[in-house]
């Protein structure tokens, strides 16, 4: 399975930006989908995630009511809709999603994707 990310880039406070994240390759289902973010000097946090069928949504505190976690199911695709940015939300983010894969016995995996940077200045 691999995870394409595109997207990101600067951005001034205040703006927006939206990241995608492709995946591809031999799976059975995708489980969950999920995007982190790591600043310089920080660990690696979840910011946003999603179980498969749109069950359960979850945000970190700082991004709730900015971030949007989509999906879009035809295209094996995902997407982080990011609106007033701050400063503080510059990271390299990062896709993840746990897939199935097989049948007999099924077997779940997480994949991520290659990171991109986010930048926002003030």
């Amino acid at each position: 399975v691999q995870l394409v990310e595109s997207g990101g880039g600067l951005v001034q406070a205040g703006g927006s930006t939206r990241l995608s994240c492709a995946a591809s390759g031999s799976f059975v289902s995708i489980n969950a989908i999920r995007w982190y973010r790591q600043a310089p000097g920080k660990q690696r946090e979840l910011v946003a995630a999603a179980t498969s069928g749109g069950g359960t949504t979850t945000y970190a505190d700082s991004v709730k009511g900015r971030f949007t976690i989509s999906r879009d199911y035809a295209k094996n695709t995902m997407y982080l809709e990011m609106n007033s940015l701050k400063p503080e939300d510059t990271a390299v983010y990062y896709c993840n999603v746990e897939v199935t894969t097989g049948y007999f016995p099924p077997k779940k995996s997480d994949y991520w994707g290659q990171g991109t940077q986010v930048t926002v200045s003030s």
